[in-house]
């Protein structure tokens, strides 16, 4: 990865962050392994189908991040399955794991699998969503109210680059269950809301979107654009999964390059969309840095050891600080997709196929 393109929030966090051993004094300074019993670390990631992301990226790099510290890891996916969540947690801790790192899929599996691990001497960590209530001895993601801004700005920015006026804005916030999501609509909220209030922009549809699940939000965008008569400006999307289901109605209805469409995670559908027209920006996460981070702490953890991130986040729900790692977000245009090439995560091999070769060449992307 091209060193510079991102930072973290705390600069030089894990570089020369202190570390010192430190046994089980309860609470959040719990760590999860002693030098006589050998690193293991358990992750739960959340599912396949709501962002390529998990299973394209995460995966990827937090088996990298373990297999170069030579520590033993079992990555593994819920699918989305409550159940399947609290299974593979008890079967992590069961073939003794050291360290648990989750991606919840809502505060309430997330808060059951933490206690459980506690109790158990398991230390953990929540990645990328924070478990409100939750018990874990670290955060690491992004400023998600941060990613919301740049999301918010983003489709204010097509808009007035379109010369919209008085546009009618549709909302399509991510699942009710994640924390994130309520994060990234604080965020795009801070900007367009006092469009809404001076009438500058109308809203016209906030719905929200169950398990980030992508066949729902077409159905959703679909009612919400029969609602509207037709009439929808501009979609606050919030990610490209979501964005991608409201571009299929859209072109279905002849509106597709006509309606700016925001996303997140620079993901290569997202990417190619916006190379076409069809997709006005995306939010890029380097996936790669929370991953080193967060595998960083486990691996500290796992060794009986605790890193200080010099940063925390407040849980509103259990009113502790937990000690986080937030990483800054990149607003993506089409004239800056090719940061994302040159930034590793996605190649131009896989960006650049058939049709997308010239608007790659165009787009500067080499």
């Amino acid at each position: 990865m091209r060193k510079g393109f991102l930072t973290f929030a705390a600069v030089g966090l894990l570089a020369t962050g202190s570390m010192a051993a430190c046994g089980d004094n309860g609470g959040s300074d719990q760590a999860g392994g002693s030098t006589d019993k050998k690193p293991k670390i358990g992750v739960i990631l959340p599912d396949s189908k709501s962002s390529a992301r998990w299973e394209g990226a995460d995966r990827k790099y937090l088996k990298e991040a373990f297999d170069a510290a030579g520590v033993e890891s079992d990555i593994q996916n819920a699918q989305n399955d409550k159940n399947a969540f609290q299974t593979i947690a008890d079967q992590m801790i069961t073939n003794g794991v050291n360290v648990l790192m989750i991606v919840n899929l809502d505060s309430g599996t997330g808060k059951a699998v933490l206690d459980k691990a506690k109790s158990q001497g398991v230390a953990t960590i929540d990645y990328d969503r924070l478990t409100l209530g939750g018990s874990a001895q670290y955060y690491v993601s992004f400023d998600n109210e941060a990613v919301g801004k740049l999301q918010g700005e983003g489709l204010s920015k097509c808009l007035t680059d379109k010369g919209a006026k008085n546009p009618s804005i549709a909302y399509l916030n991510g699942s009710p269950t994640d924390n994130n999501a309520t994060l990234f609509k604080n965020g795009y909220d801070s900007v367009l809301k006092p469009k809404f209030d001076s009438k500058e922009y109308t809203k016209v549809a906030d719905d929200s979107v169950p398990a980030w699940d992508n066949a729902q939000a077409a159905t959703i965008f679909e009612q919400q654009l029969t609602k509207a008569r037709g009439k929808i400006d501009g979609v606050l999307a919030a990610n490209d999964g979501l964005g991608n289901a409201a571009i299929s109605v859209l072109k279905k209805n002849k509106l597709n390059g006509k309606v700016p469409v925001t996303g997140q995670d620079a993901t290569k559908e997202g990417l190619q969309n916006i190379l076409l027209g069809d997709q006005c920006m995306t939010v890029y996460k380097a996936v790669k840095k929370e991953a080193d981070a967060a595998a960083e702490l486990a691996i500290g953890l796992a060794k009986g050891q605790k890193k200080d991130t010099g940063q925390t986040v407040k849980d509103p729900e259990g009113g502790r600080d937990v000690p986080a790692v937030l990483l800054e977000p990149k607003a993506i245009y089409k004239d800056n997709v090719k940061d994302v090439v040159a930034d590793g995560y996605v190649t131009k091999d896989e960006l650049c196929t058939g049709n997308f070769a010239k608007l790659c060449t165009d787009a500067g992307i080499s």
